[in-house]
């Protein structure tokens, strides 16, 4: 049984930026990342579907240690996921992990303040432990194994292929055949122009409509400041360039709502023209942020629709035909290859089993303090970024305030580090969402409190104050 500092468990964005900075910032911790799959990447690595990309721009999304250096600010996901792989070989992260190590449970021992962690070696299923001080959750916040797909009658029925975008394949062929994407989302309005530069046709068929916006794929004041400042100057300009741009839109969408909802019309009569029907295909039932907007770079699903490659069908589905997809109005819509982009499936801590001292935790009943640790677990943190901005700014500075807590404890001469939740806080929903995939599964993710250090506030400058400068020892924090 090995033991280690530190050990991290996801060998993805999160889980190499969590290794770059205890490098840097905790050099004489020993860590370890054990990671389920054969391969680092993650999320960039498991999502193969045409088109995947990032929805959020590269200057937040890459580490701030080593900054974005390519062309476009939205990028696709090959390149996202050489970045991360590269980073972690040049900063030797690589030779730190266990590939085909899928974690099952994590045991703490108070009397020998340390977790015993019990993985499984894939694909022999044989069964290793390690023990470690502290341990740092990377893994993610959705099921690796299966997207979420709802169940639409007669699915036997239907003569051609069914996919969801998390289980696509390189045999999955589309070229001069009629696509139909079930979905609005993220996913749905970055694989529509994709699938439409080969297919016949490809119609994206929404239950409702999203708020969906153009944003320019490459950053024309990022090229100019990196060809007129320095390096670290120019890139650190850029990144709260976008730090603030991204923070005023969600507040302005969340305090003015009526005002950002007629901003956003505006843009999209741009790009469809004034015979489009926008009331019925873009004009959303909810406000402005109260599900994520849906960033397409240069406005590529526009371009598509407008080029007659692509449509929008806007009707609820009664099931699958023969031919097709049968809606609701009566309406059958032919295809030969169907996608259900209908969202993900949330898991907590990769379905980790948690026991502290003997007794099953269920994270369900915990609050979440600062975003990144669980009220009553020792030595335990998880990365989970931002819904509102780019997932990096949260993560990253997780891992700093690790580093920062190990660093602490190791001054003072502490082994134990506990949140101790205050039974007079009042409860609320870890994230403030209506998306479907959220909604889901707000009864298995713990709570968030009405007052900080208990209180998510999806604000990048707020969070880099308690983070990075706030006091560790805050009173809520205990050690022994």
């Amino acid at each position: 049984m090995e033991h280690f500092d530190v050990v991290i468990v996801g060998a993805g964005l999160s889980g190499i930026g969590a290794g770059c900075r205890l490098q840097e910032n905790c050099p004489r911790k020993s860590y370890t990342i054990l990671e389920a799959r054969e391969c680092i990447g993650g999320t960039w690595d498991l999502f193969r579907y045409p088109g995947v990309r990032s929805d959020s721009d590269m200057y937040t999304l890459g580490y701030p240690f080593r900054p974005w250096d390519g062309d476009l600010s939205i990028a696709d996901g090959s390149d996202i996921l050489n970045y991360v792989r590269s980073t972690a070989r040049e900063y030797d992260v690589d030779s730190k992990i266990r590939f085909g190590h899928r974690v099952k449970s994590a045991s703490w021992s108070a009397d020998d303040t340390k977790w015993t962690i019990e993985a499984e070696i894939l694909p022999s299923g044989d069964a290793v432990y390690f023990t470690c001080s502290f341990l740092l959750m990377c893994s993610g916040y959705y099921d690796y194994a299966e997207g979420f797909t709802p169940d639409i009658p007669g699915r036997e029925r239907f003569a051609g292929r069914v996919v969801h975008p998390q289980a696509w394949t390189d045999d999955i062929t589309y070229e001069d055949k009629r696509v139909a994407v079930i979905g609005s989302g993220a996913t749905a309005v970055t694989m529509v122009p994709a699938l439409a530069r080969k297919a016949a046709h490809v119609v994206m068929v929404q239950r409702s409509p999203s708020y969906i916006v153009s944003v320019p794929a490459r950053d024309a004041i990022a090229d100019y400041l990196r060809r007129h400042l320095p390096d670290g100057v120019a890139q650190t300009a850029v990144r709260w360039k976008n730090v603030l741009r991204s923070m005023l839109f969600f507040e302005l969408s969340r305090r003015t709502p009526d005002f950002v909802k007629r901003l956003i019309p505006k843009e999209l009569r741009s790009q469809l023209g004034t015979d489009y029907d926008l009331d019925t295909h873009f004009k959303p039932k909810y406000n402005p942020w109260d599900q994520r907007v849906c960033l397409v770079p240069d406005g590529d699903l526009f371009e598509a629709i407008r080029d007659g490659r692509a449509s929008v069908v806007t009707d609820g589905i009664a099931g699958f035909t023969e031919k097709g997809l049968a809606l609701q109005s009566g309406e059958e819509l032919e295809a030969d290859l169907v996608v259900t982009a209908t969202g993900l499936s949330l898991l907590m801590l990769g379905n980790v089993a948690i026991t502290v001292d003997g007794e099953q935790v269920d994270v369900a009943n915990t609050m979440s303090y600062k975003g990144l640790m669980f009220s009553d677990i020792p030595n335990f943190a998880f990365a989970f970024g931002y819904t509102n901005a780019s997932w990096t700014l949260k993560s990253d500075l997780t891992c700093e305030y690790v580093c920062r807590l190990l660093n602490f404890m190791d001054r003072k001469g502490y082994r134990q580090c506990t949140p101790r939740r205050d039974p007079r806080l009042a409860e609320r929903p870890l994230i403030d969402f209506s998306s479907s995939y959220v909604v889901r599964a707000l009864a298995k993710l713990p709570k968030q409190g009405h007052v900080a250090p208990w209180k998510l506030y999806q604000n990048y400058a707020l969070d880099l104050l308690m983070l990075r400068y706030g006091t560790v020892a805050d009173g809520v924090l205990g050690f022994s």
